[in-house]
């Protein structure tokens, strides 16, 4: 399986949830990240049981507090 992840094309040899891609270390600070598949924000709650497809775009954001 291919998808694009955070902008680069990866290959993984079957389908993971959102939960083992964090897992397997593709993702810093995983407590601070949100995932977004195909353009859709994917619920924490739903990270262990979104599986992951063939060509998704995956994107993990970080929102950052700031000030002056």
């Amino acid at each position: 399986m291919t998808i694009i992840l955070n902008g680069k094309e990866t290959s993984f040899e079957e389908e993971l949830t959102i939960q083992e891609l964090l897992e397997q270390g593709y993702v810093e600070m995983q407590e601070y990240v949100t995932v977004q598949v195909n353009e859709d924000i994917i619920s924490r709650a739903d990270y262990g049981t979104y599986v992951i497809k063939d060509k998704d775009v995956v994107e993990c954001l970080y929102y950052m507090g700031g000030g002056c």
